[in-house]
């Protein structure tokens, strides 16, 4: 099967070098197609990545949350008596309320505000699986102390440059000042730029208009051997309808549905991959179609001397494969300088995946086979009378 497609007279690899300009722009054309999809497809990924990371760092088993939570970006409340009725249930070994509201954080160097996402959470039981949180957590049992996320964005100021120093640093958040005496990583995400974890108590300093016993999420840890799905499914049974049990990945993929399909974000980088394709499609297939027309006589010719259309569709379909393969390699390793160079923009969690090369380099195949069948056209007009 190999030998037949890969014949001893390199035809396909001749035809593409001979006119070595038009060769080139192909390349460059297919290279740019692939980079279009692989900085869409990064961006998506990414967006869906850096969305749901902070809720899949939960720890806890079950997860309540108010039905009508769409967003971390604008957060609902519920009641934290239900929290606490679960614990009548059998298999519930304990619970953990969590605050969650966004505040204005003041750079301690340019006194410039913006908008932080602020967690309020019970220093006495772990809420996060992050380590570098629950080491600290004795700290945020004093008022007015926080955790600051070392992977947010530069805006907020060099905080962890002044902390590694000192060991603390004084800053405001929504006019309250507040000690930064840890820090953890998480990182950016579409929905904030930046987080703080403090005690339930000094997030209801920095939010005096909240209500204590109003809560946006409540984590439920069972104990050894209960069965989860029993026991979510006895929760959802046996609360009122104000509220909602879920695991903590499904609480990850509301969040994702919410930018995958309740915002334009989603679908804009979904038509960025379309239409890099569709470039693709229309730079190969213009390069294929000037190559068959350019040489349609030797195309007959070869007819007339006995070669089948099945043969010259193996010839054409070989250059397509060609074009591919060497589009895909420069556009595979500008995108990673470019995920890079994003990386240090935005602090968003762009790298490359195996999967994501995987798919790009398919998209690319198929993206060149599917000019070639397009271009297939022209080549089958090929006559041999039309050499005479």
């Amino acid at each position: 099967m190999l030998s037949k497609l890969f014949a001893k007279t390199p035809l396909a690899w001749r035809q593409l070098t001979k006119q070595k300009t038009r060769f080139l722009v192909a390349i460059a054309g297919i290279t740019f197609a692939d980079l279009l999809m692989f900085v869409q497809l990064a961006f998506q990924e990414a967006l869906y990545d850096s969305a749901i990371k902070p809720l899949r760092s939960l720890q806890g088993d079950l997860v309540l949350i108010n039905p009508q939570f769409q967003t971390l970006f604008s957060v609902k409340s519920f009641s934290r008596e239900r929290l606490y009725q679960s614990l009548a249930y059998q298999g519930v070994a304990s619970v953990n309320p969590v605050y969650i509201g966004t505040a204005q954080w003041r750079n301690p160097e340019t006194r410039i505000e913006r908008a932080i996402l602020v967690w309020g959470v019970e220093p006495a039981q772990p809420t996060f699986t992050f380590n570098e949180v629950n080491q600290n957590l004795d700290q945020l049992k004093i008022l007015n102390n926080v955790l600051y996320d070392q992977a947010g964005r530069p805006e907020y100021g060099e905080i962890a440059q002044s902390w590694h120093k000192s060991g603390t640093l004084e800053t405001e958040i929504n006019g309250k000042t507040i000690s930064v005496k840890g820090l953890f990583t998480l990182g950016a995400s579409f929905a904030a730029d930046g987080n703080v974890i403090t005690s339930d108590s000094t997030f209801l300093s920095i939010f005096p208009e909240r209500q204590k016993d109003r809560i946006e999420v409540g984590l439920i840890t069972l104990k050894p051997g209960a069965n989860l799905e029993a026991t979510q499914a006895q929760l959802e049974a046996g609360l009122p309808d104000d509220v909602q049990v879920l695991t903590v990945e499904e609480f990850a993929q509301v969040e994702k549905a919410y930018w995958e399909s309740g915002t334009p974000i989603g679908f804009i980088f979904g038509m960025g991959v379309v239409m890099g394709f569709i470039v693709g499609i229309v730079i190969v297939y213009q390069i294929l179609y000037s190559d068959v027309s350019d040489h349609l006589p030797e195309y007959a010719t070869l007819k007339a001397m006995g070669y089948s259309d099945g043969y010259l569709i193996m010839t054409l379909m070989q250059e397509a494969l060609l074009l591919a393969v060497l589009g895909y390699i420069p556009g595979f390793i500008l995108s990673m300088g470019l995920y890079q160079l994003t990386y240090a923009a935005t602090m968003l969690p762009i790298v490359m995946t195996t999967s994501r090369a995987i798919n790009v380099f398919i998209l690319t195949v198929v993206m060149c086979f599917v000019s070639g069948l397009i271009a297939m056209r022209k080549l089958q007009s090929a006559d041999p009378a039309d050499i005479f």
